[in-house]
């Protein structure tokens, strides 16, 4: 009887280990912040930002610095709630960019900081930004520049 006591017991803390082994993968893996959002958020207005989602990186330089924690819409403008680590600066004068990895690839807002001494607070607004073309338009016109250009030969 001792002995099956014992077997429970071990088997009670693999199974223990294996829940907090699980619990740690969902939270790593779907990106979860457990002890709340650290950094601050400044918000930016674009044209478009066709593709982009909440959670897609935010990026200096190639180096992730944050994340899109919100999107809505602002008059006509789409306006991101940017989500920055503290221990980043962003200038007064910075840009922010919505890009794509690739021709078809995941969307990510890139920011060009900027030369100006004051800096961004919390709340604040990074005033120029740049919306990504429309993959549609850029094709169109390559495709009605290629027709004119050969219709001009004749």
């Amino acid at each position: 009887m001792p002995n099956q006591g014992r077997t429970e017991l071990v088997v009670g803390v693999f199974v223990l280990v294996g829940i907090i082994c699980l619990g740690y993968l969902a939270i790593r893996l779907g990106k979860l912040e457990v002890l709340g959002n650290s950094g601050y958020v400044v918000y930016a207005d674009f044209a478009s930002v066709a593709g982009l989602k909440v959670g897609d990186p935010v990026e200096i330089a190639g180096v992730k610095v944050g994340k899109v924690e919100a999107i809505g819409l602002n008059d006509d403008r789409a306006r991101l709630a940017i989500r920055i680590e503290p221990q980043v600066k962003l200038q007064d004068d910075a840009i922010a960019s919505v890009r794509a990895r690739g021709l078809i690839g995941d969307k990510f807002v890139t920011v060009t900081p900027g030369a100006s001494d004051k800096l961004l607070a919390a709340g604040d607004k990074i005033r120029e930004t740049e919306s990504p073309p429309d993959i549609a338009d850029v094709i169109g016109k390559y495709v009605g520049g290629d027709l004119t250009s050969k219709s001009e030969k004749k």
